[in-house]
């Protein structure tokens, strides 16, 4: 099922709920990129794949939505590697690769316990629990 409308609008109905609550270029970036998977592969999990990856090029996931990242790239060495094969580990749309010091500023946003002793490995895992609590605790 197309993500965008004829005018290329993304259609929020259609979205994930962290997706409803970001911006309108996020929106944007999710829908287009899922209708064009779609159009390549077929409706399903790997449209919705592709359409993440193209999504997490640009932003990050806070909490219960997406922000824009200050540096276009991959996120984390799972999307690097890219391709079917992928290797590594997805950090699940926290920006693995961005400083420590801006880590640590999305892990006091979340209200991560204990952040100031975690290492730059430990931010990462302890955000995206964090995103995962709020994403669910906001449906």
């Amino acid at each position: 099922m197309p993500k965008t409308t004829k005018q290329g609008k993304p259609k929020k109905d259609e979205l994930p709920s962290t997706l409803q609550k970001s911006s309108a270029k996020a929106q944007r970036t999710f829908a287009k990129a899922h209708d064009s998977a779609v159009k390549e592969y077929g409706e399903g999990q790997r449209a919705h794949r592709v359409a993440y990856s193209a999504l997490k090029h640009s932003f990050e996931k806070v909490g219960d939505h997406w922000e824009p990242k200050s540096h276009r790239g991959p996120s984390d060495q799972r999307a690097r590697s890219g391709g079917p094969n992928a290797k590594g580990k997805s950090a699940g749309g926290v920006d693995a690769n961005s400083t420590k010091k801006h880590l640590m500023e999305v892990a006091r946003r979340l209200d991560v316990h204990g952040r100031s002793t975690m290492s730059k490995d430990e931010l990462v895992d302890a955000i995206a629990r964090a995103n995962r609590r709020e994403t669910r605790s906001s449906r």
